[in-house]
């Protein structure tokens, strides 16, 4: 019996087909639109740029905060086309073309969104560090659900992370938003 390599092929010595090296990912930056807060922005992205950097480094618009980066905070919420995101985990290449709504886009110039003024009435933050992530999240659900109750309010917040508070605040200020928008409907619809 003989150890060692087998015969050798006709065409030179086999490789595993495992083995050959991948090609390099293409990391050349790209230039994109998005439409942040309403207005047409273009940018120029790296295929592995988060859309929370985007945001915040390239666009100055720091509401969205980096709070753990893996997704389970909530901090980083936005809207892309209407529903909510978790910014720390959306590649901002995935965004092009697409609507994309911060905390600083919900404001109608100097009126505050309902969340916003109730989070500040009812003490809905603290710190303030993961309020805009709750109220963009809380704006889906009203948008969704106009009269939530507590129940459908905390399984709608369950994926945001709050430090300071017991969430009693929170669940109020948007009760509260929910309520004043409820009102009010009937008097824009006139």
């Amino acid at each position: 019996m003989t150890i060692g390599p087998g015969p050798k092929s006709p065409t030179g010595p086999r490789a595993h087909p495992l083995s050959a090296p991948a090609p390099a990912p293409d990391t050349s930056p790209r230039v994109i639109t998005l439409v942040v807060n309403g207005a047409p922005l273009t940018v120029t992205v790296k295929p592995y740029d988060v859309l929370l950097d985007v945001l915040r480094e390239r666009l100055n618009l720091t509401g969205s905060k980096r709070g753990c980066d893996m997704g389970t905070c909530g901090c980083c919420t936005v809207h892309v086309d209407g529903r909510p995101r978790l910014s720390c985990l959306t590649l901002a290449l995935d965004c092009a073309g697409k609507s994309v709504t911060t905390i600083e886009g919900l404001r109608a110039g100097a009126e505050l969104d309902s969340l916003q003024r109730c989070f500040a009435e009812a003490g809905g933050s603290q710190c303030g560090f993961c309020t805009p992530g709750f109220i963009m999240t809380a704006r889906a659900l009203l948008d969704a659900n106009p009269d939530p109750d507590e129940g459908e309010i905390r399984e709608a917040i369950s994926g945001n992370v709050c430090r300071c508070t017991g969430y009693v605040k929170i669940i109020e200020a948007i009760r509260l938003a929910a309520a004043a928008e409820r009102s009010a409907a009937p008097a824009r619809a006139k």
